[in-house]
């Protein structure tokens, strides 16, 4: 892993918000090469904004994104992709009317390469998707189309993974099954910045985590610490 001066991203005291309404308030975090971190929080704290803010989606009216040395503030979408962030949205996912292997070939749009063996590493990570191949992606599960829109993601070769919710309804068995790809992912070397509603498992599997309240960053730990503390888990673990 990197120093802790030199993190992969590393996000200060960013405001973001939609017109005049401002969701984040100064909100800081970073991730290191190899992590996985998650985010938690009620909802409306502010969670998907900042992964929106990161990906350039949101302009931030303040405070600075820092990605592999580079100052990504305000950049578009196209261009941080280009440095090598990803993001996997919580719904509309994926092309529902395309194959599985039409909605990966998809994610490889500035690659230059040839992509064919990158799409049957995704296969090895997610052999149901390989069976599936041919298969229209609207026909899929829940948790098939989830394994179908993170693959696109990682088509990319991304340094870093954004992951907004993605247990978002499946059934507890799916849950476990997203969670150990999504550590699979990250023994491979693609480090996570997730938000997850399943804070308990997510922390569980994470070196690092934060809790945003009201747009604020209230706690941050490693996710043994987080899940261990009494007061995080009366408000926000459901003890």
């Amino acid at each position: 892993m990197e120093d802790d001066l030199n993190p992969l991203l590393k996000v200060e005291k960013i405001k973001a918000g939609y017109g005049e309404t401002e969701i984040l308030h100064s909100v800081s975090c970073e991730v290191k090469e190899g992590e996985i971190v998650t985010i938690i929080g009620p909802n409306g704290a502010g969670k998907s904004t900042l992964m929106k803010a990161i990906l350039g989606l949101l302009k931030p009216t303040q405070g600075r994104i820092i990605f592999n040395g580079k100052d990504i503030t305000g950049k578009n979408p196209n261009q941080i992709v280009r440095e090598g962030i990803c993001y996997v949205p919580q719904s509309d996912n994926i092309f529902p009317s395309l194959t599985v292997e039409e909605n990966l070939e998809m994610g490889a749009f500035i690659r230059k390469d040839d992509y064919k063996n990158k799409i049957e590493e995704i296969y090895e990570i997610f052999p149901d998707l390989k069976e599936r191949r041919k298969t229209k992606a609207k026909k899929l599960s829940g948790g098939q189309r989830q394994m179908v829109a993170i693959g696109r993601a990682l088509m990319l070769d991304p340094l870093l993974l954004l992951l907004d919710e993605p247990s978002a309804g499946l059934s507890p068995k799916l849950v476990q099954v997203i969670f150990e790809k999504i550590e699979k992912i990250n023994e491979k070397g693609v480090s996570i910045l997730m938000v997850e509603q399943n804070a308990r498992k997510a922390l569980s599997i994470s070196h690092r985590g934060y809790v945003l309240v009201m747009g604020k960053n209230r706690f941050e730990g490693s996710g043994d610490a987080i899940l261990n503390n009494e007061e995080i888990g009366k408000l926000y673990l459901g003890e």
